[in-house]
């Protein structure tokens, strides 16, 4: 009798000590990624390529000389 209370005694303790156990829980983690389409207005430089700002550049830097050589020449009405 003294051997069935032993047993039933460590036994008992042995459940509640491993009930006590921290076990491992798996937590499950989804990764959610969203596109989103997101509009800007172009500007004029933008929708321009650098050979056409170059273009204009030189144009604006001829037509300023230009005027220069026409200032310098003077007005033909005679006045």
């Amino acid at each position: 009798m003294k051997k069935i209370v032993m047993v039933s005694a460590l036994s008992l303790l042995a459940i509640g000590l491993t009930s006590c156990r921290e076990t491992e829980t798996k937590t499950e983690t989804k990764e959610v990624i969203r596109e989103v389409e997101v509009e800007a207005e172009e500007t004029e430089e933008e929708t321009e390529g650098i050979l056409e700002r170059t273009a204009k550049e030189v144009d604006k830097e001829v037509n300023e000389e230009i005027d220069e050589e026409i200032d310098k020449i003077g007005n033909d009405d005679g006045q």
